[in-house]
Order: structure tokens, then sequence, then C-alpha cells
């Protein structure tokens, strides 16, 4: 598998708002705009850091994924997305290496657009998530 980059780093936190006064105002990273992904019960806020990006996820439902994130491990780096050539043969590389699929993460040619069925994962053991992506995406 050939990782080109890591592509961005999401932390689960309880605010945006919050989480932005230390992103922006702290550390002077730029705010580059928000965004609630509905279908997800997610509303993520993003940061550049040279070719890389810190994605704050914020739970917009008391059910969704991050939500029961930040209930069972606290607010903190929920994943590692890799930018990665061919996503089908690095995922291919990580089966045969018995890494386990978990439908939590998100792996896809396309970032901007993550439709129900391209959701796919892996879990590294004693670690938090990581995620390939592929040239041409960021969300």
């Amino acid at each position: 598998m050939k990782i080109i980059k890591v592509d961005h780093i999401g932390i689960a936190v309880n605010s945006i708002d919050i989480g932005k006064s230390f992103w922006s105002d702290i550390l002077g990273l730029p705010f580059e705009g928000d965004e609630t992904v509905a279908e997800q019960k997610v509303r993520t806020a993003f940061f550049p850091v040279g070719e890389s990006e810190v994605e704050l996820l914020e739970s917009t439902a008391p059910d969704g994924p991050i939500s029961k994130y930040i209930e069972k491990k606290g607010e903190g780096i929920q994943h590692v997305a890799f930018r990665v050539k061919d996503i089908d043969s690095a995922l291919s590389e990580l089966k045969q290496k018995g890494i386990r699929k978990d439908g939590n993460l998100i792996f896809t040619d396309d970032m901007s657009k993550v439709p129900e069925d391209q959701q796919a994962g892996v879990k590294v053991p004693d670690a938090f998530d990581l995620t390939p992506v592929t040239p041409g995406g960021g969300i």
C-alpha cells in the first residue's frame, strides 16, 4: 500500500464552537468552514495545516456515531485519514494482513460525497481508527 500523506485527523468534540476558538484563536489555524452531514448526524469543521487538515466532529443527535464515540471514549482523536494512491488495493492489502473492517469509517475515492454503501473502515487494535482516502478527496 502506498500512503501518500496524512489527509486529515478527525477529532470528536462536544462543541465545534469551543474547539474553533482553540484551533483558530490560540493556535492560529485558519477556519475553512463547517458543514452538517445530516445522514451521519454530524457537524464538521476544517482547519488546514500544510497539506493536511484537522477536522472537528460534533454530533447533531444523541444517537449519532460521534455522540456514542464521546460517550464511550471521551473527546479526542476519533480517526486518522491517510491519502492512498489506490483505495481498492489498500483495502485488499489491509484485509490480507488481517485488519478487520468496521463500518464506522469512511473509505471512498471522493470524500466530498460519501454514499452509505461506500462506507467501511478498519480498526487498529488498541488505537484509534484509520481511514485511507484517495486523491481528489477531501470533505
